[in-house]
């Protein structure tokens, strides 16, 4: 997350002057899980490029589950949204490609971004799946020119892995992410402080970092509708009707940011998460089971990848009346260990369970700490260190190989896979 000080409106240019030699730049992976599955289908020899026709990863249509997660330019001009369902897509385009998501894939060209990225600074912090922040900050000696140094990372990343990117440059962390965002795909932007207001403040108000749906309206009611009029409007009204809030986003549309690249590990997420329709209604136990355990599969894989343990697990069901309910539960311990957090899942869902037929359930772990530190609690096994390189192997034999190198002999008859978070019959 991005750290931001509270300034006085006179103080706040001399502000960003403090910063004006810091050397940022944000990486960002165009339409990522797509271009990611279209590189890795043409690099075992397809000759269909997802990216250039009308195309979506999101799941199983025919199972009636999933939501458009990623989509192609071609799908973006028939009309389709990121996050409509799979249903909607495909009345808006009945030739639509639909390709599941594959998490083990995604993980694989991350970590093989990241691999390109530290050639050039050891100072890269991870802040999503598919996109980091690298700081190049007294490297002037080697790299004399941040446009230049952007485009040769940019093309190597095309040459070699297969996908674009876009990157931002600017002086710190915020404005280096919104510019990354200015014109996509495989660009790159400059967007440094004396360049605020020609090229941020005419933008929606909605594309600043932290106003989201729910903000955007109520700015809107304000007569609030570019960056540069929030930028503008009087901090105090903003502080009194929204908070800490309200100041956190003034000093947004400034330009006004100042935390560090942090060159750690864990990825900083609050949750994660898994969940399933099912293409039949769940009425016993041991079917539950099975489909809980396919969403811990992904849901801990995850984990694993953020350099995270959780200590907090939530079960969620929606019966076939559509009527929803959950269990959560609280650990005393960490843990980032698939079959831990199956087992806890099955006993809240055992908890919680009515004996309804149930159409949608779902996993989701967080209260989450980096896992430099793990401290084994007095009841766990004596074989804790047994399971968790178990689990490693399992995670990098199937980002190796594929997502079905190796499945739990459990789904092999029933109509499960517990992959890439969707059905395999």
């Amino acid at each position: 997350m991005f750290v931001y000080n509270i300034i006085e409106i006179g103080n706040y240019r001399g502000n960003i002057m403090e910063n004006k030699n810091r050397v940022i730049f944000h990486v960002d992976v165009n339409s990522a899980f797509l271009s990611w599955e279209a590189a890795y289908r043409m690099h075992l020899g397809s000759s269909i490029d997802l990216r250039e026709i009308p195309s979506v990863v999101g799941g199983d249509v025919e199972s009636r589950h999933g939501i458009v997660l990623a989509k192609s330019m071609p799908a973006k001009e028939c009309g389709i949204k990121t996050g409509e369902t799979l249903y909607k897509a495909r009345e808006k385009c009945p030739e639509l490609v639909i390709v599941p998501p594959n998490f083990q894939l995604y993980i694989m060209y991350s970590d093989e971004l990241i691999e390109i990225l530290k050639e050039y600074t050891p100072d890269i912090q991870k802040f999503s799946v598919d996109e980091c922040f690298l700081d190049f900050t007294g490297m002037e000696h080697m790299y004399k020119d941040p446009v230049a140094l952007a485009y040769e990372i940019k093309g190597r990343i095309k040459k070699e892995l297969g996908f674009t990117v876009n990157i931002g440059i600017s002086n710190n962390k915020l404005l280096a992410k919104i510019a990354s965002d200015l014109k996509k795909p495989d660009m790159v932007h400059t967007l440094y402080p004396s360049q605020i207001e020609e090229k941020m403040w005419p933008l929606p108000v909605e594309a600043l970092f932290m106003v989201g749906k729910a903000t955007a309206p109520k700015l809107h009611r304000l007569n609030i509708n570019t960056i540069g009029d929030l930028a503008r409007y009087d901090r105090n009204i903003l502080k009194q009707k929204f908070k800490s809030f309200g100041t956190m986003i003034w000093s947004f549309a400034n330009g006004i940011e100042n935390s560090q690249v942090r060159s750690d590990s864990h990825i900083d997420v609050k949750c994660i998460g898994n969940s399933t329709t099912q293409p039949f209604d769940v009425k016993d136990m041991e079917t539950a089971r099975k489909v809980l355990l396919f969403l811990c599969e992904t849901v801990c894989l995850r984990l694993r990848n953020s350099k995270n343990l959780c200590s907090l697990v939530a079960v969620s069901m929606r019966n076939s009346e559509f009527i929803n309910y959950s269990r959560q539960r609280k650990l005393d311990y960490y843990t980032d260990s698939t079959i831990k957090v199956w087992n806890i899942a099955c006993e809240l869902f055992k908890e919680g369970w009515k004996g309804d037929a149930i159409r949608n359930m779902g996993v989701r772990v967080s209260k989450l700490c980096s896992n430099d530190f793990m401290q084994i609690s007095m009841f766990d096994d004596r074989n804790v260190e047994k399971m968790r390189a178990l689990d490693k192997t399992i995670d990098n034999i199937r980002m190796k190989y594929g997502s079905y190198a190796i499945v739990r002999c459990s789904f092999l008859n029933s109509g499960l896979n517990a992959i890439n978070g969707g059905y395999r019959l």
